[in-house]
């Protein structure tokens, strides 16, 4: 799907069931090669960085079997560490393949790696955290080498908490000799879900969920299925969609705790919602105020939904701010709306937004994944058509964005 329409100012309604957690997920799938026997995840997206994430697994050697929503991996058959640079280029998530690789192997031969266009994303707290363990780590040419006999257990101090960075250091200390402590560590839902998952492996990880991760080396991990939580940046985008348009939906299959600063924030712009244990009732009459919003690591308002809200601003009554604190390059999606008609002036780090309401519908660029969604919310509160072009930067992460706001009453199509 190259290409999204969006005729708008059509108010949604109705129930839509989210999709798996596309960052839960691609580290379970990395961990899987740690385990040399079979994995089942359960609940798998099926979206364009799953399957380059799986030409990965099958290019070391994986046999992978992906069948409707269940993923088996039998990582029984690993032949090599080395990870192809299209691959690379092309998704950030290969980097943390490299974890379990170093970890299983004693090698991992990558470079640096690609996926949005977000800014810079700098892997050296990553390749510290491999080094504290006893890696070697050579450039050679464009490829990055880490070789270790032994990895050994070591204290890691992240000076931020990197979700990234938390997780290849997690998977590389589940067979390193002795006690690994990640101090600083990132405490996002998909942390505690890959520690939940490599424990259900048989790794022994203590401190799920704070800033502290204990893990202790095993010798061996043994097969294992699990089942991957609801995609809350998904769900946090239709949460956005419905304040673009207005209406009424329930989320169903998400866990709400793990949306708590965009659900506050949500309702402080004037969205009524009600919380129950897998779903939420979101309901918006009229339009949002703006406020005042700065991305933070969880438990704050979430990176991957700053560019969503953005596009809620900028249709919203009001002028608010937008401070990026995570990815300075993440405002590019404002030169986008602003084809649309609005009004936003970028000031460094942050986003000075003065709402307009309806915004006017034309062609526009999405850039990377959640801008490309931004766009498709934009679209919602536009009067006339919305074009979106280079829609596979969505595809990326979200299953069938069309498919899903269609069946809430959205005039939204794909086009080849």
């Amino acid at each position: 799907m190259s290409v999204i329409q969006v005729q708008g100012l059509r108010s949604l309604k109705g129930e839509i069931k989210i999709q798996g957690s596309k960052n839960a997920v691609l580290p379970m799938m990395a961990a899987a090669v740690l385990h040399k026997g079979t994995t089942v995840i359960h609940n798998v997206p099926r979206i364009q960085d799953v399957f380059c994430m799986l030409g990965i697994l099958e290019h070391i050697g994986c046999i992978c079997t992906f069948d409707g929503h269940s993923l088996t991996i039998d990582a029984s058959t690993v032949t090599q560490a080395e990870i192809p640079e299209e691959y690379i280029k092309s998704m950030r998530s290969s980097i943390m393949l490299s974890g379990p690789l170093l970890g299983r192997t004693g090698n991992a031969v990558t470079s640096f790696p690609g996926g949005c266009s977000i800014g810079e994303r700098p892997i050296d707290l990553h390749l510290s955290a491999f080094r504290k363990l006893g890696a070697v780590i050579e450039e050679k040419g464009d490829k990055l080498v880490a070789s270790a006999n032994r990895l050994m257990g070591a204290d890691i101090y992240f000076p931020f908490p990197s979700v990234g960075a938390t997780e290849n250091a997690l998977m590389a200390a589940v067979y390193a000799q002795g006690v690994t402590v990640i101090h600083g560590a990132a405490k996002e839902p998909e942390i505690i879900t890959l520690c939940e998952f490599l424990n259900n492996m048989g790794a022994k990880i203590h401190g799920t969920g704070t800033s502290r991760l204990a893990v202790t080396g095993v010798k061996a991990l043994w097969d294992s299925e699990f089942t991957v939580a609801g995609d809350r940046i998904v769900a946090g985008t239709y949460l956005m969609a419905v304040m673009a348009a207005e209406g009424n939906i329930v989320i169903q299959g998400i866990r709400p705790g793990h949306l708590t600063a965009a659900l506050y924030l949500a309702e402080k712009m004037g969205a009524e919602i009600k919380w129950y244990e897998s779903q939420l009732e979101v309901s918006m009459r009229g339009r949002p105020d703006c406020m005042d919003v700065m991305t933070e690591p969880y438990p704050g308002f979430p990176t991957d939904l700053q560019s969503q809200l953005m596009a809620v601003m900028a249709s919203s009554k009001g002028m608010g701010r937008l401070k990026e604190t995570i990815f300075e390059g993440r405002f590019g999606t404002a030169k986008e709306l602003r084809k649309l008609g609005a009004d936003i002036i970028i000031e460094e780090k942050r986003a000075v937004i003065r709402g307009l309401y309806p915004l006017k519908g034309n062609r526009v660029i999405a850039t990377d994944l959640r801008g490309g969604a931004a766009l498709v919310v934009a679209g919602l509160a536009s009067e006339g058509v919305t074009e979106i072009h280079e829609c596979h930067h969505i595809e990326r992460g979200y299953e069938d964005i069309c498919r899903d706001l269609s069946s809430l009453g959205a005039a939204i199509r794909g086009l080849e």
